[in-house]
This record gives C-alpha cells, sequence and structure tokens, in this order.
C-alpha cells in the first residue's frame, strides 16, 4: 500500500519524506486554508519536496473555471495531481485531462457507483471518504470492498485512494481489502510505530545493556 500525507505542512512532508514512509501528498481547501499559505506557492513548495503525485484541488464548480484553473495548477510541477470534484462537470474535466495524460483524483466519493463513473472517466485516483461515511452511521470500509471489487471485475487502472483516514484501523483494514493507497494526516501515519509491546521491551533490552557495563562506539 502506497502512503500520501493528507496535509500542507512542509516540516511534517520533509519529516516522513526523510524515513521514506510516503509516496505523494493530497491537500484540499480546508488544508489549505489552516495552513494559512499562499496556494500556488505551497503547492510549488511540496512539489519540491516530494517526487510522488501532489493532488491540488480546483476551488472552482463549472466546466469551464475547472478547466482553466486545472491548467494553471498542471503547469506548477510535472507531479501536480488535479483533485477534481465527483460532480458531472468534474468527470468531464477529469475525462480530457486524463486523455492529454493529466494525473486526476477525483475527490468526495461516497458510493460505489459514483467510483464506477470516476474510472469510465479515466480518474488516476478515486478518494472514497470513509470516516465521513463513519460519522453518518454508514460503514466506510464495506464502500473500500465495494469498488475494489468492481475495479478488479473490471480490471479499471483508476487506484483506490482511501481518505477521511481518522485511525489506524482504517489504514490496516484498508490494506487487507487491496486498496492501492492511503492518505492520512501525518500523526495517524506515525501511530502504526505505536505499541506497547514494543516500549515494554525496548525498555528492558535498554536496561539490560547498560547492566553489561559495555558500549559500542
Amino acid at each position: 500500500m502506497k502512503f500520501f500525507a493528507d496535509t500542507a505542512d512542509l516540516d511534517a512532508i520533509r519529516d516522513l519524506e526523510s524515513t521514506g514512509l510516503i509516496d505523494g501528498v493530497t491537500t484540499n481547501p480546508s488544508i489549505i486554508a489552516k495552513s494559512g499559505a499562499n496556494f500556488l506557492e505551497r503547492i510549488a513548495e511540496i512539489c519540491k519536496i516530494c517526487d510522488g503525485p501532489v493532488s491540488a484541488e480546483v476551488s472552482a464548480t463549472d466546466y469551464a473555471t475547472m478547466v482553466k484553473e486545472a491548467d494553471k495548477l498542471a503547469q506548477i510541477a510535472k507531479n501536480v495531481t488535479i483533485k477534481l470534484p465527483l460532480t458531472e462537470d468534474g468527470l468531464k474535466v477529469c475525462k480530457g485531462l486524463s486523455q492529454n495524460g493529466t494525473m486526476t483524483n477525483v475527490t468526495l466519493c461516497f458510493s460505489a457507483g459514483q467510483a464506477l463513473l470516476a474510472a469510465k472517466a479515466g480518474a488516476t485516483f478515486i478518494s472514497p471518504f470513509i470516516g465521513r461515511l463513519d460519522d453518518v452511521s454508514h460503514d466506510g470500509l464495506s464502500l473500500i470492498e465495494d469498488i475494489v471489487a468492481i475495479y478488479d471485475n473490471y480490471d479499471f487502472k483508476t487506484q483506490v485512494l482511501v481518505s477521511s483516514v481518522r485511525h489506524p484501523m482504517h489504514i490496516i483494514e484498508s490494506a487487507k481489502i487491496g486498496a492501492d493507497v492511503a492518505t492520512c494526516p501525518p500523526a495517524i501515519i506515525k501511530k502504526l510505530y505505536d505499541h506497547p509491546l514494543t516500549d515494554k521491551s525496548l525498555a528492558i533490552f535498554v536496561e539490560d545493556w547498560k547492566k553489561t557495563g559495555q558500549s559500542i562506539l
């Protein structure tokens, strides 16, 4: 499974890049607003840090303006992935960009039917929002199962990019299902390190090493 960092925090992206843990970055209007950064400048900065796909979302909702915005965003760097809403106009833009070889990320997916449409439009990534489905008492992970099954049935190339990840088990269960990517806040990615037995065992090893009175250096 690939990991994308769902953030516009440059220090957090650099930190994850240094470990080799992330394969790309996703942003959205809310994340950019929280960072307080200039949108175009921040996307360019992220692209210099991360060689993988960097999702930059259009702000328009109509076809003509989305096309113009997508063209401008695509000029920032070769690894910019145009993030589009899962609407009729959004998928029209997706189709045109995909035919031109531009990576696309169709976002705000909440049903298998929507995911099927995005794949037929040639989306590079589909972003099902599982946490938001859980919030309204729907099983977000069951949506991932449905999308993976449908895509496998027809050999669609669109990658399932699990979004709105709230905790490590969202990542683990999505990986078991066979999702291609999980995009997560850096803090959630780092929670995968945590296990009380790891901490306990390490503490024992450290104490036992001290008792030897030795030093490796």
